[in-house]
């Protein structure tokens, strides 16, 4: 792959976004071999969690805006084409039955912020800078809108979509874009920590389900949800990881996933 690395570690799979000397814009190269290698990780039954790492001091400055000139000369078909691919990345990432783990070492920036919208845990440092700069450009961040949404409440998805500033660490944190702050120093020791007690503490397949119940309720009525919840609640009985987490949690043993 050109845009990107990949390499596993044990149970763990580690996406490296490897474009420093473009600030790794998204590309459709690169949203294309991201999608790829998600796919590929996610079909992988010995990877039970994935990190998404980059090289370089800028973490993802967003789209590739010398691209997205070069589209302005395209017809509707092909922008809804390329729409699509950015669209499918984003809800691979959102619905991937395996916790994503992003690794920010520096400025996430409109689609660059995207991504980690998307993720399930976000580790930053406390110099990284997050936002959806798009109106400051006459852009729409149209697709992050409704998962950003659904991650942060609409007040503040609002106040961040159409301001279009720059936010710290810390308020990114407080506002539940990002899980935590980290010194750069302590960053990927952090998340290896993270990523390492995930694995050893939580079944696979219950962290499936529930990344799965969590997408699908969003859409539901409160009736509805519940009652989801019922069958779900009663499949996840009878599921193996649920038998053998009880009952080595009657006999007293410390059991590792």
């Amino acid at each position: 792959m050109d845009q990107i690395r990949t390499y596993k570690e044990g149970r763990r799979a580690v996406i490296v976004l490897s474009q420093p000397q473009k600030r790794n814009v998204l590309s459709p190269l690169m949203i294309k071999e991201l999608t790829a290698a998600f796919k590929h990780h996610t079909d992988d039954h010995e990877v039970k969690a994935i990190v998404l790492r980059a090289d370089g001091t800028t973490f993802c400055a967003g789209a590739d805006l010398g691209f997205l000139r070069e589209m302005q000369q395209y017809g509707y078909a092909e922008n809804v084409a390329d729409s699509t691919a950015l669209r499918d990345l984003y809800y691979q990432l959102y619905t991937c039955p395996k916790p994503v783990i992003a690794e920010v070492q520096g400025h996430a920036i409109a689609g660059g912020c995207g991504l980690l919208t998307v993720c399930d845990f976000v580790f930053a440092v406390p110099e990284a800078k997050f936002g959806y700069t798009e109106v400051r450009i006459g852009f729409i961040p149209a697709i992050v809108m409704s998962f950003l949404v659904r991650r942060i409440g609409g007040g503040h998805a609002r106040r961040l979509l159409l301001g279009g500033e720059l936010i710290g660490a810390e308020e990114a944190c407080n506002l539940g874009l990002i899980t935590k702050v980290v010194t750069k120093d302590s960053l990927t020791q952090a998340v290896d920590d993270f990523v390492t007690q995930l694995l050893k503490s939580n079944s696979a397949e219950a962290m499936a389900m529930t990344k799965q119940m969590l997408a699908d309720v969003q859409s539901m009525t409160l009736v509805d949800a519940l009652s989801h919840g019922v069958e779900i609640n009663a499949k996840a009985r009878n599921t193996s990881d649920c038998r053998r987490g009880i009952d080595a949690f009657l006999r007293k043993e410390n059991l590792e996933w």
